[in-house]
């Protein structure tokens, strides 16, 4: 769901100057910096009945707080800035003179972008997408405002390790839940690796 967005995200911050660039830099890496619970409850603010744009949704029938869909943006939300910061910099690794000489023969821009930025920076986006699903696995703090602890339908691994490590006879359970948590993050830090260096041999 956050791939196009940061993507296009990147594109504009890497190949546009603009006024206000650079608060729109700070603001797309705010979420590296603030708690995840007020993240959260930025989301609650934004996205309840009363929220500036919860209302409007509302109005249209559209419910997204306590629901799997606010553990899915809250978990975008957190790990958006490395998906953007990844895939610029595979942007920015770009030879300018390849882009150059794609426009100088003719190409137009979204030519350029999938015949030329696309597949050089496709390093970056594979970087960028295992990096926000990792992030995204151990989101814990804006997933449990936004989204509460609902088994079945919001309770992702981390809130359901919380459960069961604060409920009695629940040790086991949480120490299962861990080693699964660990074994998805080794096998996507290995993929992520992996990829990496696959495409690094390519270029």
């Amino acid at each position: 769901m956050s791939l196009p967005f940061g993507f296009a995200a990147a594109y504009v911050m890497s190949y546009y100057s603009f006024r206000g660039k650079v608060l729109l830099e700070v603001l797309l890496n705010l979420p590296l910096t603030l708690p995840p619970v007020l993240i959260g409850y930025l989301l609650l603010l934004s996205l309840g009945k009363k929220g500036w744009l919860g209302q409007y949704l509302d109005a249209a029938g559209i419910r997204i707080i306590f629901t799997w869909y606010a553990a899915m943006i809250a978990s975008a939300v957190v790990g958006f800035p490395l998906l953007v910061r990844s895939i610029r910099i595979g942007m920015e690794s770009i030879d300018e003179r390849l882009i150059q000489a794609s426009r100088t023969l003719g190409a137009r821009w979204y030519d350029t972008l999938f015949t030329v930025i696309l597949p050089l920076s496709f390093r970056g986006v594979i970087a960028g997408s295992s990096l926000m699903f990792g992030r995204s696995l151990g989101e814990f703090g804006a997933t449990i405002i936004v989204a509460g602890n609902i088994p079945g339908v919001t309770q992702t691994m981390p809130l359901a390790i919380y459960e069961y490590a604060s409920s009695p006879g629940g040790e086991r359970m949480a120490l299962a839940l861990c080693l699964v948590a660990i074994v998805l993050s080794l096998a996507v830090l290995f993929l992520h690796e992996f990829l990496g260096s696959r495409l690094g041999r390519r270029d």
